[in-house]
């Protein structure tokens, strides 16, 4: 039989039928119809509305939200280690020599080095944040930071 509009059927399960109430108590839906016993919510339109809440409980209601969330760019984290890996002795490390060598992601917008792992090799770093415990390690090894 051919993929046709006429013969796409939904798959076995996928479909449940709606439950039948109030046809009688063999279907299981009989008596009260699924509502309970008497009173206000067993007669049709007898559900509680609506309640009016006044301002106060609004307020109090609503989730705590604290403090802020910053829009600007948080600095992304470059480890000496990762300089170490990539960079040849007397290269330039910049932004875009990062975002060139996938140590950073291609929209970064800052970088800061962090004093992680080993560095032995003099670098220099041009317009990047870098820690105390880094910058003191670069310097050590003969690296300049612009």
């Amino acid at each position: 039989m051919t993929l046709s509009i006429h013969t796409i059927k939904a798959s076995v399960g996928s479909r449940r039928s709606t439950k039948k109430r109030g046809r009688g108590n063999a279907s299981g839906h009989g008596n009260y119809s699924g509502r309970g016993g008497k009173g206000q919510t067993a007669r049709s339109g007898g559900q509680r509305g609506l309640r009016l809440k006044a301002f106060k409980n609004l307020f109090q209601a609503t989730p705590k939200l604290r403090g802020f969330k910053s829009l600007q760019a948080k600095d992304e984290t470059v480890r000496l280690s990762d300089l170490e890996k990539v960079f040849q002795a007397g290269d330039q490390v910049t932004l875009a020599t990062l975002k060139e060598k996938n140590i950073v992601g291609k929209n970064a917008k800052t970088a800061k080095i962090i004093d992680t792992g080993e560095l032995k090799k003099k670098l220099s770093i041009v317009g990047i944040k870098c820690s105390a415990g880094a910058k003191a390690k670069i310097e050590k090894l003969g690296g300049e930071i612009k």
